[in-house]
């Protein structure tokens, strides 16, 4: 069974194609993702809403786009997509998944994933910050 973190892309992003490890750069990617290599999982996986699921080393363009403005067909759309992408390279029914994201990007692929972990369910922007900093100190 693989532990695998699942992070929602933000808005804050890099000027130019670079590496997703680097593209998000906002604080609470960027508190996210070390918390995520904290956890030492088998996988890390950014949830874009353009590109659905992105590994960290992918060379990608900035865009703007979110899962916030979509339609919720839009976003049931997305999410099959997103499980689509999951299934090459987890099991959904064994893995554990780590989402740290918020509702929009979590609704729709919740219900396929089994074993879910969802440390910054609930809190509020402030909330997530303050969680991760605690743990990643």
């Amino acid at each position: 069974m693989k532990k695998i973190v699942l992070i929602s892309c933000v808005s804050k992003k890099a000027p130019k194609p670079i590496q997703v490890e680097e593209l998000y750069q906002s604080p609470l990617f960027v508190k996210s993702l070390a918390y995520a290599k904290k956890l030492k999982p088998d996988a890390i996986y950014i949830l874009s809403a353009l590109h659905h699921l992105l590994p960290l080393d992918k060379v990608t363009a900035p865009y703007n786009l979110t899962l916030n403005t979509m339609s919720k067909k839009e976003k049931t759309e997305w999410g099959k997509k997103v499980v689509e992408q999951l299934k090459q390279v987890a099991n959904l029914e064994k893995d554990t998944f780590v989402v740290l994201a918020g509702e929009n990007y979590l609704t729709p692929i919740q219900s396929q994933l089994k074993h879910l972990e969802l440390p910054l369910k609930g809190m509020k922007i402030g909330e997530r910050l303050q969680f991760l900093t605690n743990k990643i100190t």
